[in-house]
C-alpha cells in the first residue's frame, strides 16, 4: 500500500474524515501514528555489546520531520499532503515539543542517540520522563516567571511499556513505570530512549507557576528537571531524582544483561555505561551494591568489574557545576549506597594522600567527578582546549595518576536536525552543488570549496539566508509583536543564561551603540540582536541580566531616533523549536563565553553549518572552528584561557579598574542605573547588576568589553562587503563537516565503547 492510501486509512480510522477535512491536530495525530507504524518495521540494532548513555537530559526537539527524514519519506509525505491541499509545516506546529532537557548538555545527548542509531551501533539513551520540564518561560513586568510546561498528550512518541522496578530509597519505596521512545538512525535500525517515570506521581501538586511540595518524593519524583536547590528540600530532591534514574537504570542494565546470557563478571564484554556529566554518578555505586547484594559479588569483583564498565564526560569546569553532596544528604536519601561510597573513597585515600582527590572531603561532602574518575575507564573531554585545561590545571592531580584515562571527544551536532530539518532550502542548493553524499559523510561538505568563485552558488547561499531572515521576521512579529528589517545584521546569541556566558557583555555593547547613535554616529546598516535564554529560577543575577535585556528592548525599539537603525529582542520561551528558526537567520553567532569556562559549545557549530559567522573568544570548539575556517573567516577577540587562567590564580582582576580607565566601558556601565533605565526598569533588579558588574565581575566582562567592541564593530563594517561576506559564509559551512556528531560518536566508539557497527 502506498503512502498516501495508508495515510487515508488511519485518518479514516481516527477521525471518519478525509485528509483534506482533518484540522491540523487531527492530521497531526495521524501522520504519527503512520510514522510510528513505519518505525516499527525497522529492526532493532543488536550486537553483543551495547552503550547505555545515562544523562539527566534529552532535549530532542520535535520529532515529527526528523522521523520523516531519517525514514526516507519526507518528501513523500510533505508532496502527499500538498496533493490534498495540506501543510506538512503546519502540521509539524502542532507538535508540542518534549520538554526533556535545558540547553547543550540535553540537546547534545539527543544529537548522539540520533548518530548511535544512523551508525549501526547498538545504544540506548537513560534518563527521566519529566512532566513540566525545566519550565515555560513568560515575561511579566520585563522580568522571567517560570510556569510549568503541560508538553505531554494523550498521542505522543512516548510508549508506555511493561517493564517497571522498584527503587528503595532511606525511608520509602516508589514502583517505576518505564517509558520508551523510538531513535530512528538515518535510513538505518531502531534504538531507544528510555525514560523512567514514577507510578504515583502527581501532577495536581503544583499549585501555581512550577512551586510545588518537594517533601512529598512518591508524588514529585518525575514532575520537574532541576527543581530549584536554594534550600535543603531541594538538594535532597535532586539526589531523590538522580537515585531513582540510576537504580532503575542499572537494574534494566542487569535484566537485559542476563537475557542475553551474559556472565555478569564479565558485564563490561557486553555493556559500557557513558556518565554524561555528573548526575548519573551513583550508578557506580549502585552497580557494585546489586552486584554484591544480589548476585553474590565480592566487593573487589563487583568494584573491578562496574571500573571496567563505567566512562565518563566532563562537560565543565565550573566549581558549581562539578557536584558535591554533603554525606549526610546521601544518607538520608539512600542509606544504603553509604558504606559502598565509603569503601570507594577509602580505597583512593589509602593509595592517594592528596586531599584534592579524595571522594569524601574533610568536610564530609561527596565529590560526584572523583567517583567517576576513579571508578571509571575513560574521562573525555568535549573539546580540544576544554580536555587540555582539565589535563593541565583543573583535574591535573588526577591526570597524573591516570594518564591513560584522559581523552578528548569534540561535540558534534546531528546534521539531519541542523540542517536538513531546519534549513532544507540550503540543504537542496548543497545537494544540488555537491551531491546528496554529505547526508551520511559530512566531511563531503569540504567539496564546497571548489565553488567558492562560483557567484551563482554564493548568491544563492546569500538569497537563502535572506529567505530564512525575513521567515523569522514574520515570526517574531507574530510571537514577540516586534517589527525586525530583514535587511539589518541579525546578531544572535542564543544559550542558556549565564554569567560566564556573558550575554551582559553583548547588553553593554548593546547600551554602547545605543549612545553612539544618540550622539549623531548612525551605523551604515540597521543592526538587529536577538537573544533567546532561560534562567534558572534561583539564580538571581541571571534574571537580574534578562531584566536589563528587556529594559533595553524597550527603550531601543521604542526610541525614534534610534529604532531604525537598531533593535533588541528577547523571545519568550527559548527551545530547540525556535532555535530551528534562529540558527538558518543569523549572520553573526554570538560565542562570546569568558575563556577557559565554555567547555565546548554546540550552538556555535549549528550557526556555522547554516552560514553564518562566529564572533567569540578563543574558547570551547571555537578553537577548532579558528582552526578550520583560518583567521579570515572568523572574528576572535578577548583574553586567552591562559591569562584568564592566571587571573583567577593570582586573584588580581578587579573589574573597577577598568570601569575607572575606560570611558567608554564607564558609560556603558553606568546606564544600566541611568535615569532613563530605571524609568523603564526594576530599581533593585538594575542596580544589583549594577553592583555586580562593578565591585566582583567574577566572568570578566569589564577585561574584554573593549575588545569585543572594537571586533564586533569591524564584523558589522565587513558585512558590507557583500562579496567577501558571502564567501565567508561558504567557508563556514564547508568547514563544518568536523562537527558532525557522527564523527563524534566513531570516536567514541573507536576509543572507548569498541562496538560492533552495523551500518545498514
Amino acid at each position: 500500500m502506498n503512502l498516501e492510501k495508508q495515510l487515508e486509512r488511519i485518518v479514516k480510522e481516527n477521525h471518519g474524515k478525509s485528509i483534506k477535512a482533518c484540522t491540523d491536530a487531527q492530521l497531526y495525530d495521524s501522520v504519527l501514528q503512520f510514522v510510528k507504524e513505519k518505525m516499527e518495521d525497522k529492526p532493532v540494532i543488536e550486537g553483543k555489546k551495547k552503550v547505555y548513555y545515562i544523562s539527566m537530559e534529552f532535549l530532542i526537539g520535535k520529532l515529527l520531520s526528523n522521523n520523516l527524514i531519517n525514514l526516507g519519506i519526507y518528501d513523500e509525505m510533505r508532496d502527499v499532503l500538498e496533493k490534498n491541499g495540506r501543510s506538512l509545516a503546519k502540521i509539524e506546529e502542532a507538535e508540542p515539543e518534549p520538554s526533556l532537557g535545558n540547553g547543550g548538555l540535553g540537546r547534545l545527548a539527543a544529537c548522539f542517540l540520533d548518530s548511535i542509531a544512523t551508525l549501526g551501533l547498538p545504544g540506548d539513551g537513560i534518563g527521566l520522563n519529566y512532566h513540566y520540564g525545566l519550565f515555560k518561560q513568560v515575561f511579566r513586568d520585563k522580568l522571567q516567571k517560570a510556569e510549568k510546561n503541560d508538553w505531554m498528550e494523550k498521542t505522543s512518541w512516548l510508549n508506555r511499556t511493561e517493564t517497571a522496578f522498584e527503587v528503595c530509597f532511606g525511608d520509602k519505596k516508589v514502583t517505576s513505570v518505564l517509558y520508551d521512545i523510538d531513535v530512528i538512525g538515518y535510513k538505518n535500525g531502531c534504538n531507544k530512549l528510555h525514560l523512567f517515570d514514577v507510578a504515583s506521581v502527581d501532577e495536581k501538586l503544583v499549585k501555581s507557576g512550577i512551586n510545588f511540595d518537594k517533601t512529598q518524593i512518591e508524588k514529585n519524583l518525575t514532575l520537574f528537571l532541576y527543581p530549584d536547590d536554594s534550600d535543603e528540600a531541594g538538594n535532597l530532591l535532586r539526589i531523590y531524582q538522580e537515585y531513582f534514574m540510576v537504580s532503575n537504570g542499572a537494574q534494566l542494565i542487569i535484566k537485559e544483561l542476563k537475557e542475553k546470557g551474559a556472565d555478569l563478571y564479565h558485564m563490561d564484554e557486553y555493556a559500557v555505561i557513558q556518565i554524561n556529566d555528573t548526575h548519573p554518578t551513583l550508578v557506580i555505586p549502585e552497580l557494585i551494591r546489586i552486584l554484591t547484594w544480589d548476585e553474590g559479588f565480592t566487593i573487589e569483583d563487583a568494584v573491578n568489574v562496574v571500573s571496567k564498565t563505567c566512562a565518563y564526560t566532563n562537560h565543565t569546569i565550573l566549581a558549581e557545576a562539578l557536584e558535591t553532596w554533603p554525606l549526610s544528604y546521601i544518607e538520608k536519601v539512600v542509606p544504603q549506597l553509604v558504606p559502598i561510597i565509603k569503601e570507594l573513597s577509602a580505597r583512593v585515600a589509602r593509595k592517594y594522600k592528596d586531599p584534592k582527590v579524595q571522594i569524601i572531603d574533610a568536610d564530609k561532602r561527596v565529590h560526584m567527578a572523583h567517583i567517576d574518575i576513579h571508578y571509571g575507564f575513560s574521562v573525555n573531554g568535549v573539546a580540544a582546549i576544554h580536555t587540555d585545561i582539565l589535563k593541565n590545571t583543573e583535574l591535573h592531580h588526577f591526570y597524573d595518576i591516570y594518564p591513560e584515562k584522559f581523552n578528548n571527544k569534540t561535540n558534534g551536532i546531528t546534521f539531519r536536525r541542523w540542517l536538513l530539518s531546519c534549513n532544507r532550502e540550503l540543504a537542496a542548493l548543497l545537494t544540488d552543488t555537491i551531491g546528496d553524499g554529505y547526508k551520511k559523510d559530512a566531511g563531503e561538505l569540504e567539496k564546497l570549496l571548489a565553488r567558492i568563485d562560483d557567484e551563482k552558488v554564493l548568491d544563492g547561499i546569500d538569497a537563502i539566508k535572506r529567505q530564512k531572515k525575513e521567515a523569522l521576521t514574520a515570526y517574531i512579529k507574530e510571537k514577540e509583536g516586534i517589527q525586525l528589517n530583514p535587511d539589518s545584521v541579525f546578531d544572535i546569541q542564543i544559550k542558556r543564561l549565564h554569567e560566564y556566558k556573558r550575554q551582559q557583555m553583548n547588553a553593554l555593547y548593546i547600551i554602547h551603540k545605543y549612545l553612539e547613535i544618540k550622539k549623531g554616529k548612525k551605523p551604515v546598516r540597521p543592526m538587529t540582536f536577538i537573544f533567546g535564554a532561560k534562567a534558572a529560577p534561583a539564580y538571581v543575577i541571571a534574571q537580574d541580566i534578562i531584566h536589563l535585556l528587556l529594559v533595553l528592548s524597550e527603550i531601543v525599539n521604542k526610541d525614534p531616533e534610534v529604532s531604525p537603525y537598531m533593535k533588541v529582542v528577547m523571545v519568550e520561551n527559548y527551545n530547540v523549536s525556535y532555535a530551528e528558526r534562529l540558527i538558518p537567520a543569523c549572520d553573526i553567532s554570538e560565542q562570546i563565553s569568558l575563556a577557559s569556562k565554555e567547555a565546548s559549545g554546540t550552538g556555535n557549530m549549528k550557526f556555522m553549518l547554516n552560514g553564518a559567522v562566529t564572533l567569540g573568544t578563543s574558547d570551547g570548539a571555537n578553537v577548532e572552528i579558528h582552526d578550520l575556517v583560518g583567521d579570515g573567516n572568523i572574528y576572535i577577540f578577548g583574553e586567552k584561557s591562559d591569562t584568564v587562567i592566571e587571573h583567577y590564580a593570582k586573584a588580581d582582576y578587579v573589574s573597577k579598574e577598568y570601569y575607572e580607565k575606560s570611558p567608554v566601558i564607564k558609560e556603558a556601565v553606568d546606564f544600566i542605573v541611568s535615569r532613563q533605565a530605571l524609568k523603564a526598569g526594576h530599581k533593585e533588579n538594575l542596580e544589583r547588576l549594577y553592583n555586580e558588574l562593578l565591585n566582583k565581575d567574577w566572568f570578566m566582562t569589564l577585561l574584554d568589553l573593549e575588545d569585543y567592541i572594537r571586533v564586533k564593530d569591524q564584523a558589522f563594517a565587513d558585512y558590507e562587503d557583500r562579496a567577501k561576506w558571502k564567501r565567508m559564509m561558504l567557508v563556514n559551512i564547508a568547514k563544518a563537516g568536523f562537527f558532525s556528531s557522527d564523527r563524534t560518536i566513531r570516536e567514541y566508539n573507536r576509543d572507548i565503547w569498541k562496538l560492533d557497527q552495523k551500518v545498514q
